[in-house]
């Protein structure tokens, strides 16, 4: 029994870091180390810097394939303006988990979005604005890249129309990795794990 034991022991030690959750660290809220066959790339907090106040914690995976396939060719240079382009681009399964960290109205929250995606299809813009409710802490919001750059959003629980524009895909994934994202340390944040995780 105690051999089990010890056996048990070491194999929890021996596991890999990146096997663990990940803590967002001045929000306290976790993310999942895997999301299916994909993996967290890196989390970051969103603020208004106005007040100071924390809106969401952010998590971005990346599909193992591609981390082991097209993004490979970024290992070492997972700070370069190529890899940022390659993840907002890149037809491969992604998503960005949102897990917000406090109450905001259904206006608030749709304008931060309408500001945030700026320049995006006015049509496809307003239908993606309105799937955002009011909020409540602790709830969840999942984006994701399905094949083609179809943005499938999963609001609160709740599935809502995919959008198939790969354009549009694109500006939505851009919002936070883009050359002017919008905000620089969510930007950085959201690869901090790459260089682990591209070999």
């Amino acid at each position: 029994m105690k051999t089990i034991a010890a056996l048990l022991l070491t194999a929890a030690i021996a596991a890999p870091a990146l096997a663990q959750d990940v803590t967002e660290p001045r929000s306290g809220k976790t993310f999942a180390a895997k999301s299916g066959e994909m993996s967290l790339l890196g989390v970051g907090l969103r603020t208004r810097y106005i007040i100071n106040a924390k809106v969401y914690a952010i998590g971005l995976y990346v599909s193992d394939q591609a981390l082991a396939g097209p993004l490979a060719t970024f290992k070492g240079k997972t700070s370069s303006p190529e890899f940022y382009n390659a993840l907002i681009w890149g037809d491969f399964p992604k998503q960005v988990t949102l897990k917000f960290t406090r109450d905001l109205g259904q206006q608030k929250i749709q304008d931060a979005m309408r500001e945030s995606l700026a320049g995006g299809d006015p049509k496809l813009l307003d239908t993606f604005v309105s799937y955002f409710p009011e909020l409540k802490t602790g709830q969840e919001c999942v984006i994701r890249w399905a094949p083609g750059g179809v943005l499938e959003t999963t609001m609160a629980g709740q599935a809502k129309p995919p959008i198939a524009d790969k354009n549009f895909a694109a500006t939505v994934f851009g919002a936070w990795l883009r050359e002017k994202p919008i905000q620089e340390d969510i930007k950085l944040g959201l690869v901090s794990r790459a260089g682990q995780l591209i070999k």
